[in-house]
C-alpha cells in the first residue's frame, strides 16, 4: 500500500513537471483569476494553457514594462510553481545604492512569464506590457549559514538571489519592510556605481 502511494506520488510529480509547471498549492492563482475577465483580456488562463516545458531544475524569472495608469515594473520569480510577483514602480537598478519599492502583488501563472501584449480598458491593470527583462535565478537565501527555499526567505522576509538576465545580473535580494518591500542590487562584480 506505501508503495503503491509513493509511486502516485512520484508520477505525479513527473507529470506535473513534464506537461507544466503546476502551483504547489492549487488555490494560488485563485486572486488571479478572480481579477480577471479571460474572455476580453489576452492574458494567460492558467487552466487552459501548458507549458510544455519540461523540468530543468533553474528557475525562471521575468521583469515586464506595465504601461497602466502609471507606469511601473513587475517583478517575477518562479516559487512554488507561480511567479510570486512584485510592482516596482522606478524598475530595477543594477546600482546598490538605489533601495526600489517594490509591493507585491498576487501570484502569476508560469505562462506570464512570455506574456506582452495590451489588457483591454475597462480590465484589471489595463494598459500595455512588454517584456523589459527575463531569465534565470539562483536561490542564495539562507538562515543561520543554512540553506533555506525562495519560499521559506519570503515568509520570513528576505531573500536572497543571482539572476541571470540580459540587463540585470548578479546578486539581488527582496526584503520585506513595514512599508513594503525593497529591492535591491548586491555589491558584486556586476553592480555599477
Amino acid at each position: 500500500m506505501y508503495l503503491k502511494g509513493l509511486m502516485l506520488v512520484l508520477l505525479c510529480w513527473h507529470c506535473s513537471y513534464y506537461y507544466g509547471r503546476m502551483p504547489m498549492n492549487p488555490d494560488a492563482l485563485k486572486s488571479y483569476q478572480e481579477k480577471r475577465n479571460f474572455a476580453v483580456t489576452s492574458e494567460p488562463n492558467p487552466p487552459k494553457i501548458a507549458d510544455k516545458r519540461a523540468n530543468s531544475g533553474s528557475q525562471i524569472f521575468v521583469v515586464q514594462e506595465h504601461h497602466s495608469r502609471q507606469l511601473h515594473y513587475d517583478f517575477r520569480l518562479e516559487v512554488d510553481g507561480v511567479l510570486k510577483s512584485w510592482a516596482v514602480p522606478k524598475g530595477p537598478s543594477m546600482n546598490p545604492k538605489d533601495k526600489r519599492l517594490a509591493v507585491q502583488t498576487e501570484d502569476h501563472p508560469i505562462e506570464y512569464v512570455s506574456f506582452e501584449g495590451t489588457i483591454p480598458e475597462g480590465e484589471y491593470g489595463a494598459g500595455t506590457v512588454v517584456i523589459w527583462d527575463r531569465g534565470i535565478y539562483n536561490n542564495r537565501s539562507n538562515k543561520d549559514g543554512q540553506e533555506i527555499s525562495l519560499s521559506q526567505a519570503l515568509k520570513g522576509g528576505h531573500a536572497s538571489f543571482w539572476l541571470e538576465g540580459k540587463r540585470l545580473l548578479g546578486g539581488f535580494a527582496l526584503t520585506r519592510t513595514p512599508r513594503g518591500w525593497l529591492l535591491v542590487k548586491m555589491r558584486d562584480d556586476k553592480a555599477e556605481s
